[in-house]
């Protein structure tokens, strides 16, 4: 017989496993990938370079060095390829489904992201500016029936950074710079729910939902959507002790959104005779998968890079730089329930136990003639993941190596032209989750299977950008 407590709101949480998390060039899902001049050295002295407009971003108080007299503008696109490649090795199905699956596919694909930058001097110490970028994105999409299909199937999120800017210039050695961010964050996440394992745990004849039983790989499916607007600041401060050296220190803000969405469901049908009828059966599933409003509190990290550019002569220049990204502030991602019957309840809640990290980076450039600059760098890029049992399908990450390149045209005084490559090794990593290690994990695995195997990334990245000085 049918329990009427079998789709009680407290077998919810269990049912769907949404993270926070797209796959971008950087660890994590932050996307340095915000011109094509620093793409080509690895990002290397990305606040202190300040070679054109995009210091917007990096480190404002590089407006002060840009051509003197002139506006300028920066079109920037990026198109990153990342790729990610699970191998099976022994993962488990959820209670009630059977059979064999895939490996999901390669998870990655290509994605454009554009930015643009303006900056206007309004005297000899004083210059504004303008950036609009994306800090952050990316998507991972699986093959559907994979075998990780109740923790993920496809991740979606997106940022647009609006940063109105402001440099000061102190005296001949010493700039400032403010910056003020109004950023909004879009999100959709989607994974399979296991509809059977829910059903089956209140039933009086738990031969339904084994090998051969009526309730065996009943299936549901489900979205969430959810978007916000947050606002930060960036600091930076310039040190130029000659023409040939200069130390940049930046700081970017934190930034906390309340997210506010839905969450839809598709919903199987039971149409065998079950104890207590169809009808009770299709009624529970009704009560637990039904759609309505959501909202999560997300708080993405903040970034202090310290970096160094120096003149070696005409002709060569060589920068680095060391970073640091707060990504510990990221330990759970949970969406809870606004609306209808279960209101207030925790719809999900993904174990993260992000830890904070560092990139190093290390870069060169030849000024072959007038018109030609050649460019070189390297980086190494801790990841936030650095565990088997937190690393999720939705972002399979973990350490990487960046070996970059890139090359400047300038036909006039006025246009330049910047174009860079990055091919990134990310560390071969194993993904061990069970859904946190906690009291609830054999109640994870029996709703949404354990997932265990190996993870073969990497990413490629080619960018290209036009300035134009007038």
């Amino acid at each position: 017989m049918l329990k009427s407590g079998l789709f009680a709101v407290r077998t919810i949480p269990a049912l769907i496993a949404v993270s926070l998390s797209g796959y971008a060039g950087a660890s994590g899902f932050q996307l340095m990938e915000q011109n094509a001049s620093g793409l080509g050295v690895a990002f290397a002295g990305s606040a202190a370079v300040a070679e054109d407009a995009s210091t917007i971003f990096w480190n404002p108080a590089g407006m002060a060095y840009l051509p003197k007299g002139k506006m300028q503008v920066v079109g920037v696109l990026s198109a990153i390829n990342p790729s990610a490649k699970f191998s099976n090795d022994g993962s488990i199905n959820p209670a009630g489904i059977y059979g064999a699956a895939g490996n999901g596919g390669d998870a990655g694909g290509w994605a454009f992201v554009p930015a643009m930058y303006f900056a206007m001097p309004i005297n000899d110490q004083i210059s504004l500016g303008l950036g609009i970028n994306a800090p952050f994105g990316l998507a991972t999409e699986y093959d559907k029936g994979w075998t990780g299909r109740f923790r993920a199937l496809n991740s979606d999120v997106q940022t647009m950074n609006i940063n109105p800017s402001i440099s000061f210039k102190a005296n001949e050695a010493w700039s400032f710079g403010l910056g003020f961010s109004a950023q909004k964050l879009d999100g959709t996440f989607s994974n399979n729910v296991n509809a059977s394992g829910a059903l089956c745990a209140g039933l009086g004849a738990p031969a339904l939902c084994g090998p051969a039983g009526a309730l065996r790989n009943l299936e549901s499916w489900a979205r969430i959507n959810g978007d916000d607007w947050g606002w930060g600041y960036n600091l930076g401060a310039m040190f130029q002790p000659s023409p040939s050296t200069r130390v940049g220190l930046s700081y970017r803000s934190a930034i906390d959104f309340k997210v506010t969405g839905d969450v839809k469901f598709w919903r199987p049908t039971v149409t065998t005779l079950t104890p207590g009828g169809n009808a009770a059966a299709n009624a529970a599933l009704a009560r637990g998968l039904y759609n309505g409003n959501v909202k999560a509190d997300i708080k993405l990290p903040d970034t202090a890079i310290l970096s160094a550019w120096q003149r070696l002569s005409d002709r060569w220049e060589m920068m680095g730089d060391i970073s640091w990204t707060g990504w510990a502030k990221i330990q759970d991602l949970t969406f809870v329930r606004t609306d209808g019957a279960a209101a207030g309840s925790t719809l999900s809640s993904t174990e993260e136990n992000w830890r904070n990290t560092w990139r190093v980076a290390l870069g060169g450039a030849y000024q072959f003639n007038d018109q030609w600059k050649l460019r070189a760098g390297i980086a190494y890029d801790q990841s936030p993941v650095d565990s088997s049992e937190y690393r999720t399908p939705r972002l399979p990450d973990n350490d990487r190596t960046w070996l970059a390149i890139g090359a400047q045209y300038k036909p006039t005084k006025e246009l330049v032209f910047d174009a860079g490559y990055t091919y990134i090794w990310v560390r071969d990593s194993s993904i061990n989750d069970s859904g946190g290690m906690n009291a609830t994990q054999a109640a994870n695995v029996a709703s949404y299977g354990w997932l265990k195997g190996n993870y073969s990334n990497n990413v490629n990245v080619l960018a290209v950008q036009a300035t134009y000085s007038f």
